[in-house]
């Protein structure tokens, strides 16, 4: 009997079957299951699952099943979003940037990075009096930050200053305080990592330190090489031109070429953007023309100024004509806000942590006497492991054959020593016998010689007298 629209008749095969509302007889749902002994009716929503008293509709049930998951897999699965989930988790979560400046006073440093920026970064300066108070011998260390927004992308920036650099008679020791800060920041965060809650790290690493040189046209002056050899192991180093509008474009080729030769010559490592192998050909040629600008000849400017076109534009104006900050024939300051910003903003941090960080960590629990088992966390190559043992199994079976051979010369010898003493025994003992027959030899002759010559042959336990005749 049939009842509610349900059938008696079990189906040869756990075939899909065909739904209201779905085209062309195609259930609604990959996922489509038959009871081994009931069948949906139009009026059906919720599928059955396969029972187990029917072994063979279970095993088809599980092949068509089966196949529809091979299908799926053949299919869009959506593991590409994962680059749009990490981007609303970075954007969600927000970015953040330090920067170091580092160059003598009156070279534009914080004109530069309120043009980068596009921000008032820095408050306007004060016009001080004269004062009779002395100034600090030292270099200062100060910390500006700032949130920035930009299409819905927030950055916390901070910018690392370094006022006083280079403006005393004697700079011998200018380099200390801007080194002792960027370690002090590394160790704080060697300190948040070895805490027990590592969740919310601040990051305060120095990202890139844009060293401001100044225009002299000639080349690197000694505290320059002097500051540049002591920071390039432990920042992004990034040489500029400072007020590059005050020298002519073949002014700036050959200032370049030397500030170039003595950096080769006093082995001072500039980042350098990376290269990858699946890099397209523009993405290396973009690469390529921004390190044929380094170091960058770069002008700041907050203002606007108006061009004899009417165009308003960022730049300086001069009596002989207007200099334009985004104009790059004019300078490099694109480039400049290029590769900080816009492509190598990441590769900088990602260079700082897993190259910079990473060998002053090293040098540093080097230093405390922690030593690394390099056994640990190592990856095992399985022809490297299998060599290994290979090697190691070789050695063991010369370590058995070795000790095989050593108790063999053991015995061997042990049994030479009891042979050598049993023949020593043996010839003792043949020469005692042969000694003691000599003896009665020589007695028996004397005994012949005396009964020859009829003399009378003294025997123990006999007097004298008595001899035996023939």
């Amino acid at each position: 009997m049939a009842s509610n629209g349900v059938s008696p008749t079990p189906p040869s095969r756990a075939s899909p079957v065909p739904q209201a509302g779905a085209p062309n007889g195609k259930p609604s749902s990959p996922l489509v299951e038959r009871s081994n002994n009931m069948a949906f009716g139009p009026s059906s929503p919720i599928p059955q699952t396969v029972s187990s008293k029917d072994p063979k509709a279970a095993a088809a049930a599980a092949q068509d099943m089966r196949n529809i998951v091979r299908r799926k897999l053949t299919g869009f699965v959506g593991f590409a979003n994962l680059p749009n989930q990490w981007h609303r988790k970075s954007v969600r979560k927000g970015f953040n940037f330090n920067v170091m400046v580092v160059g003598e006073s009156g070279l534009g440093k914080s004109t530069l990075v309120n043009t980068l920026f596009n921000t008032s970064l820095y408050p306007p300066k004060e016009v001080k009096q004269p004062s009779l108070e002395f100034l600090p011998s030292t270099v200062a260390i100060q910390s500006i930050s700032a949130d920035i927004e930009e299409n819905g992308v927030r950055l916390r920036l901070t910018v690392v200053d370094t006022p006083g650099f280079g403006d005393f008679v004697n700079n011998t020791e200018s380099w200390r305080p801007i080194v002792e800060n960027i370690e002090q920041r590394f160790d704080a965060y060697l300190d948040a990592e070895n805490k027990v809650n590592r969740m919310n790290i601040v990051d305060n690493r120095i990202h890139a330190c844009v060293y401001f040189i100044q225009p002299t046209g000639h080349s690197l002056k000694p505290l320059d090489v002097e500051v540049m050899r002591r920071l390039h192991t432990k920042v992004n180093l990034i040489p500029v031109i400072a007020k590059s509008d005050t020298l002519t474009d073949e002014e700036i080729l050959a200032f370049k070429q030397r500030i170039l030769a003595d950096i080769a010559h006093h082995s001072i490592q500039i980042f350098e953007g990376p290269r990858y192998e699946n890099d397209d050909e523009e993405t290396i040629a973009e690469n390529n023309e921004i390190m044929s600008k380094v170091p960058f000849a770069v002008v700041g400017a907050n203002s606007e100024v108006t061009t004899p076109e009417g165009r308003k534009v960022r730049g300086r104006k001069y009596p002989w004509g207007i200099i334009e900050v985004d104009n790059e024939e004019h300078c490099d300051f694109v480039k400049l806000r290029q590769m900080l910003i816009r492509t190598h903003m990441e590769e900088l941090k990602e260079h700082t942590s897993n190259a910079l960080y990473e060998n002053y960590r090293s040098d540093k629990l080097e230093s405390l006497g922690m030593q690394q088992d390099p056994s640990v966390f190592k990856e095992i190559n399985p022809a490297a492991k299998q060599e290994e043992e290979r090697s190691l199994h070789e050695q063991k079976l010369e370590k058995m054959e070795r000790e095989m051979k050593m108790v063999f010369q053991q015995k061997v010898q042990e049994k030479e020593q009891k042979l050598k003493q049993s023949e020593e025994e043996l010839y003792a003992r043949h020469k005692e016998m042969k000694e003691q027959l000599d003896r009665q030899r020589a007695e028996l002759e004397e005994k012949k010689v005396r009964i020859e010559q009829g003399r009378p042959v003294e025997e123990k336990g006999k007097r004298k007298g008595f001899s035996l005749r023939a």
